[in-house]
């Protein structure tokens, strides 16, 4: 009966670490284009924010970790990562996640500032063109 109980408790366990654990908390629908544009959006609030406040740690911190997400799921998709808009979107990304992992509470340079945004730019007609 005791190994009858294990078993079934560990078959238990293996179903709901595999349908929750791996999701980690991401706000990520699958829907590549819809993903994209709200990520977009969401850095370019944390880019926004006042620097040295709480809410521009917390942003940071929450970029990270949405950027990190976005690349686990879309870059081995053969489909997406072939698009202009995920390439320049990694592009963007990279330089971004590059800067707050070395200058973590360093902000951002004006020239960065400009790179993203016009990267951010391109990616959204990219992505409403299709591409």
């Amino acid at each position: 009966m005791n190994r009858l109980v294990s078993r079934l408790l560990a078959l238990l366990l293996v179903a709901v670490v595999g349908l929750t654990g791996c999701s980690a908390g991401s706000n990520l629908t699958g829907d590549y284009r819809q993903d994209t544009l709200a990520l977009v959006s969401s850095l370019r609030e944390a880019i926004e924010l006042p620097e040295g406040t709480p809410e521009k740690m917390d942003a940071q911190a929450e970029a990270k970790t949405r950027i990190d997400n976005f690349f686990s799921l879309y870059r081995r998709d053969s489909s997406v990562s072939s698009l202009p808009s995920f390439t320049t979107m990694h592009t963007a990304l990279d330089a971004l996640a590059g800067h707050y992992r070395s200058y973590g509470n360093r902000p951002l340079s004006n020239k960065l500032k400009t790179r993203l945004e016009q990267e951010f730019k391109q990616v959204e007609m990219a992505v409403q063109r299709g591409r």
